[in-house]
């Protein structure tokens, strides 16, 4: 499977490197590829390193205004020319999708493959990896939505909140359409 994972090229505390790290070597030790922004900073770095680590591929999907920062060595790398495209290749080259934590470029991601999940134009499963506690506030958010008849779908429909990157890759692995 290509997993997407959508996160932050910051550089953060332990208690959000060590998950990415984890989920990253669950990745490659399933066998999976990783689909991610490319960057060999923050996070970024982080969960592609624990790719590496399990033994999974690595495909990045970088823009030209962020090439410098893009991690050398990969199976492959796209340089995208926009951001738009960037995310376009991104859920076109992936299975599945993760979304782990991050910033504003982050929910940017996690909003366009929700709306494509709402009105039905993918059916990729998509995860909110909660690490830490991070999504509460946009869990209960969704929750919110839901119940209020802001969502055409159920919720579980749109996406699965995990705690852990086992639970995650769990979900993943368990949607996987059989062959």
């Amino acid at each position: 499977m290509r997993i997407c994972v959508f996160l932050s090229a910051a550089d953060l505390d332990d208690r959000y490197t060590r998950p990415a790290r984890d989920f990253g070597k669950l990745i490659g030790e399933g066998g999976h590829a990783l689909v991610w922004g490319g960057s060999d900073t923050g996070l970024m770095k982080v969960v592609a390193d624990g790719v590496e680590e399990g033994g999974g591929r690595l495909i990045g999907v970088t823009v030209e205004f962020l090439a410098n920062k893009a991690r050398p060595g990969v199976d492959e790398m796209v340089v995208a020319t926009s951001l738009a495209e960037r995310k376009r290749l991104l859920l076109e080259k992936a299975d599945a999708v993760v979304i782990m934590v991050g910033g504003t470029g982050t929910l940017d991601e996690a909003t366009e493959i929700l709306e494509l999940k709402k009105h039905r134009r993918t059916d990729k499963p998509v995860v909110l990896l909660n690490t830490a506690g991070f999504y509460d506030g946009l869990e209960e958010q969704f929750r919110r939505m839901e119940a209020e008849g802001f969502l055409p779908r159920p919720l579980p429909e749109l996406m699965h909140f995990a705690a852990e990157p086992a639970d995650a890759l769990a979900y993943l692995e368990a949607s996987r359409p059989a062959c």
